[in-house]
């Protein structure tokens, strides 16, 4: 039994724009999550400080940083499928110019 992908796999026009994409929602997230990090090595009596609802700032920003993650996924994937379509719109306008 072969174990190959399900469709032809090429080169992926759309590539480069895809990983300069992700490093910078990368470094964004990353920051985001190092200033959680920061908070609670320098202050960490600031993150039982309650913010909303009773909820301290702690629960409140583990919230923030899942709804992030979460809200860049889908960016991603919306900016990522635009730029592809853009590519796939190129490519017939040459098949179709060619002919």
């Amino acid at each position: 039994m072969l174990h190959e992908p399900a469709t032809p796999a090429g080169k992926d026009p759309a590539g480069p724009y895809k990983v300069r994409l992700g490093i910078r929602m990368f470094i964004f997230y990353s920051l985001f999550y190092a200033s959680f990090v920061a908070i609670n090595l320098i202050s960490p009596q600031t993150m039982a400080s309650i913010v909303f609802a009773g909820l301290n700032l702690a629960t409140v920003y583990g919230f923030a940083l899942i709804i992030v993650a979460l809200i860049e996924a889908l960016i991603y994937d919306w900016m990522c499928r635009k730029k592809e379509s853009h590519y796939e719109r190129i490519e017939k306008s040459k098949k179709t110019g060619d002919s």
